[in-house]
């Protein structure tokens, strides 16, 4: 097989995705591992490159959030070239609805609609959406999200129809209220059996108005709960580190001498 003539690098947007697609179309006629890809087998290697960008994104890495940026990119590029073989689409259509709808939720910008803020904008969004054919206000929220991000995203949805608290004290009575709930069925105070189903809707519940205070303080949860954890293991990892330089195995440490190191990594 003759060398392929390597597609020149773009100097501006468009000659950049231009050559994009060149090689897109070259590696899906020649390459046999991407000539044998289709939509749902790229479908697992999209979702971890979408993370892969999320935690480049929380470490603040500007090169590593470029690089999985380009990657996600391919991912779409790929996906409308395989509809385009079967006549569903192509890459043109794919950006031609994604620049109608923008026009069409932006009627402050391309049209005569006057808004006051963002929370006014989002309101006209989900309008819009309901009258474009959507039942319901949360429709568009994928049923596999995963449950924390889920939560915000209903919250969100709904807050954009006016179905929110008025102040943040309200959100946080709520909160309170919950934790007195699940306290209730928990038992927190001596050991009687419970009733785990209760129990678990009562955390559930606890767990929903927490997400709700925090989108109601401007805190965005995942990121939250994603930079405890880094710090967890951060923390824990100098406690594992510690104590293989004193000889020691974690399993025979009491939990005094392990708070020793736990508490140097705080430090840190």
């Amino acid at each position: 097989m003759p060398q392929n003539i390597i597609p020149a690098e773009g100097n501006n947007p468009a000659s950049a995705f231009e050559r994009l697609l060149t090689i897109m179309n070259t590696l899906r006629a020649q390459c046999p591992w991407d000539k044998k890809q289709t939509i749902e087998s790229l479908r697992h290697l999209t979702i971890e490159e979408t993370y892969e960008l999320s935690d480049a994104i929380l470490e603040g890495d500007s090169q590593e959030i470029k690089k999985e940026i380009g990657d996600i990119m391919l991912h779409l590029v790929f996906y409308a070239k395989i509809a385009s073989e079967k006549g569903d689409f192509d890459i043109v259509d794919v950006l031609n609805s994604i620049c109608e709808k923008l026009i069409v939720r932006h009627p402050h910008i391309y049209g005569d609609v006057v808004v006051e803020n963002e929370e006014d904008v989002k309101r006209n969004w989900e309008q819009i959406k309901l009258r474009e054919g959507n039942k319901s206000v949360l429709s568009g929220v994928p049923p596999s999200l995963p449950a924390l991000v889920k939560a915000s995203r209903i919250q969100e949805k709904v807050k954009g129809v006016g179905f929110d608290w008025e102040k943040k004290s309200q959100v946080w009575e709520k909160v309170e209220e919950e934790m007195e709930e699940f306290k209730q069925e928990f038992n927190t105070t001596d050991d009687t059996p419970i009733d785990m189903d209760k129990a678990e809707g009562e955390f559930g519940d606890l767990l929903f108005s927490l997400i709700n205070y925090a989108r109601f303080i401007k805190i965005n949860p995942e990121n939250a709960l994603e930079k405890t954890n880094r710090k967890f293991i951060k923390r824990f990892q100098y406690l594992e580190l510690k104590a293989t330089e004193k000889g020691k195995a974690l399993q025979d440490m009491t939990l005094a001498e392990m708070d020793i190191f736990w508490n140097e990594a705080k430090t840190i």
